[in-house]
């Protein structure tokens, strides 16, 4: 009977056959067998028992019929059989159902684990089949999302003046003599309690990269309390549901202490220490280089516009929404500060637009996220934040817009 003996720094399994060996192939299914049956080592060895210097140490395609000690070797920094291993402290990097989460997996991760495993199934690297999360489950989550947004605008609540359709989205000439927005529900909306919890986040930041952030105490609370208020909504409920039942959050309380570090982090897109973050960027816009970055908010659109210091140009794309949410792609200054694209929902409440980065950003990380609201396709690309991390190596939001075509 063989004896195998696995070693998980480094990943090393070592099988001993007392008696003649079998053929090679039932050595190799038992060495797995005792292992692991999911997984295959980088290369095999039998290290036969034996003074023939003609065959040492030899690959597993050489007939070796004597006992011996046959090693069957997994690289440290490959995924190569490692897809769905049990977390190892010791591991250089990982291959489990939840690196991408962590954001520690091996290089290769998706080449073996991930879109380029031999299944073929266009996934978010988890390797469990109960933990990965399919195109189509996203679409059908982004759908329920989009049923679950009561808080939205009406068709009456706002009313748009998209003038100007422009062909040249570098052009920084004003197509568009009037504001975009025409009327807005003020009294209707910004009173529900996720938008006045928004809305007072929006002046907490300094809009120039490179000049730190520094919150009082009150508007550390704020970003709390907007994360307390839009838990309470249907949207995020739904969200926590969905990624609980792919094994993303074990608590509620979880989801949102991450939620609030990959958001509200603070890392340095300049000079000055913790100068950005996923919410200012996304949300309220920045400026850098002389140009705008960010600003996917249609709040923060309007407020800015009604005050004077946005002026909006032209616009290239409108979705195919006929209610709200819809989405526009628009060229406008803000205080003479060109932003050539930006692309907005407009009329969603912030949970949806909150909820549904989050979804793109924790199943699709850096890559574009295809969804479906309102029975139209949409695309959601997000950035990972390399250059610093926080928790367990996890890496906070970039960016995150919608893809126009």
């Amino acid at each position: 009977m063989m004896a195998c003996y696995f070693y998980p720094s480094p990943k090393l399994l070592l099988c001993i056959t007392p008696h003649e060996t079998p053929m090679r192939t039932q050595i190799y299914q038992a060495a797995m067998k005792s292992y692991s049956e999911s997984l295959a080592p980088l290369s095999v060895h039998h290290a036969c028992h034996w003074e023939n210097e003609d065959v040492g140490t030899s690959p597993l395609a050489t007939s070796c019929l004597q006992p011996g000690l046959w090693i069957f070797i997994w690289s440290p920094d490959s995924c190569k059989g490692r897809c769905n291993e049990k977390y190892n402290s010791k591991d250089v990097c990982h291959c489990n159902n939840k690196c991408e989460t962590y954001q520690n997996c091996c290089d290769d991760y998706q080449s073996y684990c991930g879109q380029g495993n031999k299944e073929n199934k266009e996934m978010d690297g988890f390797s469990s089949s109960d933990d990965a999360i399919t195109n189509e489950e996203l679409q059908q989550a982004s759908e329920q999302l989009y049923q679950s947004d009561t808080n939205r605008a009406e068709e009456s609540d706002i009313i748009l003046n998209k003038q100007h359709l422009a062909s040249n989205t570098k052009d920084q000439e004003d197509e568009s003599p009037k504001p975009l927005f025409k009327y807005v529900n003020q009294e209707k909306l910004f009173s529900k309690p996720t938008y006045a919890s928004f809305i007072k986040l929006l002046n907490n930041y300094h809009r120039k990269v490179g000049t730190g952030e520094e919150f009082t105490a009150d508007q550390l609370k704020e970003q709390d309390n907007f994360l307390q208020e839009i838990m309470k909504t249907k949207v995020m409920k739904e969200l926590y549901r969905f990624l609980h039942g792919k094994n993303r959050y074990e608590t509620e309380s979880d989801f949102v202490a991450d939620l609030k570090k990959m958001w509200f982090g603070l890392y340095s897109r300049g000079k000055d220490e913790g100068d950005s973050s996923g919410f200012e960027h996304v949300f309220l816009g920045e400026v850098k280089k002389g140009k705008v970055s960010g600003f996917h908010n249609w709040i923060r659109f309007y407020l800015l516009e009604k005050e004077g210091v946005i002026n909006y140009l032209s616009y290239n794309y409108d979705g195919p929404w006929t209610s709200y949410p819809d989405v526009l792609g628009m060229q406008f200054s803000w205080d003479g500060f060109f932003k050539e694209v930006g692309t907005a929902f407009i009329g969603s409440s912030p949970e949806f637009e909150f909820a549904l980065y989050s979804l793109s950003f924790i199943a699709r990380p850096g890559k574009q996220c295809r969804l479906k609201i309102g029975g139209h396709n949409l695309g959601i690309q997000t950035h990972t934040w390399d250059k610093s991390t926080y928790g367990n190596g996890k890496k906070y939001i970039a960016t995150a817009y919608v893809a126009s075509p």
